[in-house]
């Protein structure tokens, strides 16, 4: 079966949000295939539903300052950072093709962006009682999903070129003693994301055993219409 890749552009946190609820309400009801959606976020802080409101260290008049949004959301985990710089994937995907297990599902996620890694000859890895991928004891890819029906939502965030100044401002994912990087850290240099994007596709098939097929955002548009053909057909 193919896996249908959609870069929906930069958006607004609640935007992309909105859609992923469209796109995996018509997954759960058998309308569409199995989707991956990725995007680039303006300036959000998202809290999961077990996340510490006091993780967020930065203050109201901060937040307001900047104008960064802050998301209470229904995923797992705690307190993150998205913007822009960092790709976000979110795969809407029938679990039940995959296992039914959602800690191998976590782990999968985790090989994609090692894959990916790897093209830029960057060695990274897990650690133990962790979710998400290091490098060198700094996390570069975080992870958050949430299953339902044994479909997904919700997904990874991938530091290409992110400003890692806005993680000051959080202790992220609830993590004290850990720090974060990026892609562009490492090498020295920015990253084209378009490219990295390509990348992360790829080694998504791989890791998932299924053809990625690219769509373009009007296609999903489309097939969230009553009556639309598969999109994955």
């Amino acid at each position: 079966m193919a896996i249908a890749v959609i870069d929906i552009g930069r958006t607004r946190y609640a935007d992309a949000w909105e859609l992923q609820r469209r796109v995996f309400a018509a997954r759960t009801q058998g309308a569409i295939g199995d989707v991956l959606m990725f995007t680039e976020h303006d300036h959000v802080y998202t809290i999961g539903k077990g996340g510490d409101g006091n993780h967020l260290l930065a203050s109201a008049e901060e937040i307001r300052s900047s104008e960064i949004d802050v998301v209470r959301i229904d995923r797992g985990g705690d307190i993150t950072y998205h913007g822009p710089g960092q790709i976000v994937g979110y795969p809407i995907i029938d679990l039940t093709r995959h296992g039914s297990d959602i800690h191998l599902y976590l782990r999968k996620l985790e090989e994609v962006m090692i894959r990916a890694l790897a093209r830029y000859e960057i060695t990274s890895g897990r650690e133990e009682g962790m979710t998400g991928v290091w490098v060198k004891g700094e996390k570069i890819g975080a992870i958050g999903v949430k299953v339902s029906r044994w479909t997904t939502m919700h997904g990874f965030a991938f530091n290409v070129n992110t400003d890692l100044a806005y993680y000051s401002r959080i202790i992220p994912c609830g993590i004290f003693h850990k720090g974060v990087t990026s892609m562009e850290r490492i090498l020295g240099r920015p990253s084209v994301l378009e490219e990295v994007q390509t990348i992360l596709a790829e080694c998504f098939g791989e890791v998932f055993g299924d053809e990625m097929r690219r769509r373009q955002p009007f296609d999903l548009e489309e097939l969230l219409k009553p009556g639309a053909v598969q999109l994955n057909s």
